[in-house]
């Protein structure tokens, strides 16, 4: 799932009103509430401080909050964005300095949605996938092979331990397991020794325009 990894602050103006957006990456609603609380103490004196969040694998857990502004013109879209960037577990609040001129009902949709995208494209997302870890004992002879093949995959070794055999490790996506350890064998003879595998999440930084 896509997540957020570090959180920009997004901020337009709009016929004098301010929009700030803020992001934040949280686990659980009673996070996101305080978060969103944290903000309305901090921005007390804004006319609107809009909420929307989405929390969970499969963000089945969502809510979004407009805060007297008309109905379906703030924490709607805000959540709209969020759902097209495909995040999870991230909750967000825009608050709007009111800057004497009505917006209009498109014109507040464009002006909430616009906050939270100049936020995202100043955040740092990442998209994580379910991996497996494992290590493995190999010789001098069959490491420099093993190397070149990884290099092919886009594989990191996870760490490398060199004595008289080498001991390394790696993290790779779960549906590359079977793929990497007939390739250990294969490049060994069979002479790897190769560990049981333990499940872990697999972070991988994305831009903007993968979102």
């Amino acid at each position: 799932m896509r997540i957020l990894i570090t959180p920009g602050v997004g901020e337009i103006e709009e016929k004098k009103s301010k929009f700030i957006a803020h992001l934040k990456a949280v686990n659980t609603e009673e996070e996101a509430v305080s978060f969103f609380d944290e903000m309305k103490k901090r921005y007390w004196d804004a006319k609107h401080n809009c909420t929307a969040f989405i929390i969970g694998e499969r963000g089945e857990n969502t809510r979004c909050n407009d805060d007297k502004e008309p109905a379906q013109t703030a924490g709607r879209p805000m959540l709209t964005v969020l759902q097209h960037a495909d995040l999870k577990n991230v909750a967000c609040v825009v608050t709007r300095y009111f800057g004497g001129t009505l917006l209009g009902t498109g014109g507040l949709i464009k002006a909430y949605s616009d906050a939270v995208k100049d936020a995202l494209a100043k955040s740092v997302l990442a998209e994580e996938i379910e991996g497996v870890k494992f290590s493995f004992v190999l010789d001098y002879e069959a490491y420099g092979r093993i190397q070149r093949e990884f290099e092919s995959r886009k594989i990191s070794f996870a760490s490398t331990d060199f004595s008289d055999k080498i001991t390394a490790s790696v993290e790779i996506p779960l549906s590359m397991e079977d793929e990497i350890r007939k390739l250990l064998t294969e490049c060994t003879l069979g002479k790897a020794q190769i560990g049981e595998s333990v499940k872990c999440a697999i972070v991988k930084e994305i831009k903007l325009d993968e979102v």
